[in-house]
């Protein structure tokens, strides 16, 4: 049995790892192995990447940076969470704005010290990524368009660091890029008809708020049917085993997202759609597996 100190000290663990997001930060960490054995590296064995510790470092650098900018995005979006997800925000409150901005200089500092370890163009790539999160979490965030479009960059900015250390060029390394810039584009913006009360109420041009919801709608719809080209592209032009399967699965989950985003009106509704998008991202991580399912086994002992 514990005591009301452990359970309070449990609460705030708790509080900490909900603003850091941590389950999401679990899936980048994954994604970057699974992209470095799968596409970016295949032809190198699997122990030299799961071992390398300059990959090691890159990844650390990169998870330790997201986790300080879900704190300050957390931290400038206090008031705004506050009407929108007052559950989620209530749990939160339980770790102190001056301990969320500790926390965030530390982390901070942590980051460029594991990006230290694999060059200075590292250290300098990651203290641009973690300023340009703090100037999208101050600024860039409340105007329209231009707030979605940069948190869609940053958001997969982390498998570029990745990219550069790997130095591979091919094509089909872009397409996949594009088409996770497309996915999380569209829940960036999803996310804004969602959160439209708080945004509203905290004064955040965001499209909705300011062109209205079908304006909404049509740009998500647009960049929805931009999805199909690099899904089609990657199951007609590039060699990705059984992913197809997944790339043919989202071409129609996108149709349906489509038809189901013209009937939401309500917050409900909206959650529904992000988590439908959640679900492609996460499912494609995994997906990545199916790229070929036997070269793990065949590399890891060679």
């Amino acid at each position: 049995m514990i005591n009301r100190k452990q359970k309070l000290l449990l609460l705030k663990l708790l509080s900490l790892f909900s603003v850091v997001r941590g389950y999401n930060i679990w899936v980048i960490v994954l994604a970057q192995y699974l992209a470095s054995i799968y596409i970016l590296a295949p032809e190198i064995p699997v122990r030299h990447i799961l071992f390398d510790p300059y990959l090691f470092a890159i990844v650390s650098a990169s998870a330790i940076a997201i986790a300080s900018g879900y704190i300050i995005n957390s931290f400038y979006d206090a008031e705004k969470d506050l009407i929108n997800r007052p559950t989620k925000t209530m749990l939160d409150k339980l770790v102190s704005q001056r301990f969320k901005l500790t926390t965030y200089f530390v982390l901070n500092f942590l980051s460029v010290i594991f990006a230290s370890y694999v060059s200075f163009r590292a250290v300098v790539f990651f203290s641009l990524y973690i300023f340009g999160i703090w100037f999208y979490s101050h600024k860039l965030k409340k105007v329209p368009f231009v707030g979605n479009f940069v948190s869609a960059t940053l958001a997969i900015t982390p498998f570029f660091a990745v990219f550069l250390y790997y130095k591979n060029v091919q094509p089909v390394i872009f397409v996949h890029a594009l088409f996770l810039f497309l996915i999380i584009l569209i829940r960036e913006m999803v996310k804004d008809l969602e959160n439209m009360k708080g945004d509203m109420a905290q004064n955040y041009k965001t499209i909705p708020v300011v062109y209205g919801e079908r304006t909404s709608k049509i740009v998500i719809s647009l960049l929805s049917f931009l999805t199909l080209i690099p899904s089609y592209l990657l199951v007609t032009s590039f060699e990705v085993g059984y992913m197809y399967l997944f790339f043919y699965a989202c071409m129609l989950l996108m149709l349906v997202f489509i038809v189901f985003l013209w009937k939401s009106s309500s917050k409900v509704h909206y959650l529904l759609l992000h988590n439908i998008l959640k679900f492609i991202i996460v499912s494609g991580v995994f997906s990545i597996l199916l790229i070929d399912v036997d070269l793990v086994l065949n590399r890891i002992y060679n």
